[in-house]
């Protein structure tokens, strides 16, 4: 069980690499139009930080000892933070950003949970 999980994460943070990949590749040309301010840009290049380092997390989770409980806290985490900024950043409305705490105390707690 532990060994499958540990591949669906390694999987996972492949996959959201590549993505996070992507997306700082949208942030670098896409944000060059007039109507995104600056703050928004910063938020997106935030979102999009988290978003690759925390892939990178995904992709050591096999190594530790509970991986089904590192990689699923560590993507839930990505997706309740990355996701409410990334979300903030595209469309201007922060009605999602209330998420982003409880996102970046999972990706504090799935770090804790490589940690055993």
């Amino acid at each position: 069980m532990a060994q499958a999980a540990g591949q669906l994460f390694r999987r996972l943070g492949a996959l959201s690499g590549a993505a996070a990949v992507g997306a700082a590749a949208y942030g670098a040309h896409g944000f060059r139009r007039s109507d995104r301010d600056d703050y928004l840009k910063e938020l997106y290049e935030t979102a999009n930080k988290y978003h690759f380092l925390h892939s990178l997390a995904l992709l050591a989770v096999p190594h530790c000892r509970y991986p089904m409980v590192a990689g699923t806290v560590l993507s839930t985490g990505m997706g309740l933070f990355c996701g409410a900024i990334y979300y903030h950043a595209l469309s201007g409305d922060s009605t999602f950003t209330r998420m982003a705490p409880y996102g970046g105390s999972l990706l504090i707690l799935g770090w804790i949970a490589m940690a055993p």
